[in-house]
């Protein structure tokens, strides 16, 4: 269901629940606990690769089911103050972008972000996602419209650039553009950082001060390494992501692009990853959430984007949202002019 929208779930559930019913016998494999609820008979829960449990789906509940995922109990609710927006921190102006096959990507893309607020973006994978995080993080060059943070203008901007403005980018693929596989845990938690005098000096890298700032990362963040000499690649999914999360936010950004932070990851590293950015909403960071899950988007965004084939189809408040009319949106329907969206 990952590149689905929720009325095309419905559908497949539909045509799924008839199968059962006509006898065959079905195995549905997911994270997304509000879909196993929703239609299956029996859940069978593992954990580092062992049945830890088979429960009747009538008998339990998502948070149940987390539980027995992680083996402890889970906080799947959040519940954390609104915040009064005052000026924009991130403001996206009619930004236009190509795609690495040179065609359009993104079409007049614009929003803006204020401090202490998370923006999530919704929509089904391809819809211009991966290019407007790059474009933000001065991967990808634009073809028009800006890109401001506070009063400075960054369009054009490099990567280095947007680092010292304050932008921190988790990006989508961890493994291709967030680590280097065949470097350790404290050469990828470093990295952004071996310019400053404190860790280099000409040509010279301080062994010491990098060692003591990649053990104090793993701590604060409860990487799970054997040592920070290990190499990332040796790493769980979830542990290497908050490697990337360490790296990031530690450098207290102005603002942060979440690219499908959770992607890949189980449900405890999850729940951890959330709270991280929950942390960084009340400190003031502006964030870009991009997520494809929707449960994640509702739980953590105070205002809700969709974006499809490139466009930005309405920004609601998340209070004022539902999978319906976030689903029709990310089918390509725009809301109703008297819906209330930005």
């Amino acid at each position: 269901t990952a590149v689905l929208t929720p009325q095309e779930v419905d559908d497949f559930f539909v045509t799924l629940t008839q199968m059962a019913k006509d006898g065959h016998a079905l195995i549905f494999i997911s994270h997304k606990l509000h879909e196993v609820m929703a239609f299956t008979n029996r859940v069978t829960v593992l954990r580092d690769g062992k049945n830890v449990g088979t429960v009747n789906t009538v008998d339990t509940s998502k948070n149940l089911l987390a539980e027995m995922m992680v083996g402890r109990p889970l906080n799947l609710i959040r519940n954390y103050k609104t915040i009064e927006c005052g000026k924009p921190r991130l403001k996206v102006e009619n930004i236009s972008a190509l795609s690495d096959r040179g065609v359009p990507a993104l079409k007049n893309v614009s929003f803006e972000i204020c401090a202490g607020e998370v923006l999530g973006l919704a929509g089904v994978s391809g819809n211009g996602q991966p290019e407007l995080a790059q474009v933000i993080a001065g991967l990808r060059p634009s073809t028009s419209g800006k890109i401001m943070i506070d009063d400075d203008d960054l369009s054009g901007s490099t990567p280095m650039q947007m680092i010292e403005q304050g932008v921190a980018f988790i990006p989508e693929k961890r493994n291709v553009d967030g680590l280097i596989k065949e470097f350790s845990v404290s050469e990828n938690l470093i990295m952004r950082d071996l310019d400053r005098e404190v860790y280099s000096k000409k040509s010279f890298l301080n062994m010491n001060n990098i060692a003591k700032r990649s053990a104090d990362l793993v701590k604060t963040f409860n990487v799970k390494t054997p040592s920070i000499d290990t190499p990332i690649k040796s790493l769980s999914g979830g542990n290497a992501q908050k490697v990337i999360l360490a790296r990031e936010i530690s450098r207290q950004p102005r603002v942060l692009i979440a690219a499908q932070p959770t992607r890949g990851v189980d449900i405890g590293a999850t729940e951890y990853i959330h709270e991280r950015i929950i942390e960084q909403r009340e400190t003031g960071t502006a964030t870009l959430l991009i997520s494809e899950d929707l449960d994640e988007i509702f739980a953590l965004s105070d205002r809700i984007a969709v974006i499809f084939h490139g466009e930005i189809m309405g920004v609601v408040d998340r209070k004022d949202a539902t999978l319906q009319s976030i689903g029709l949106m990310m089918a390509g329907e725009k809301p109703p002019e008297n819906q209330p969206v930005e």
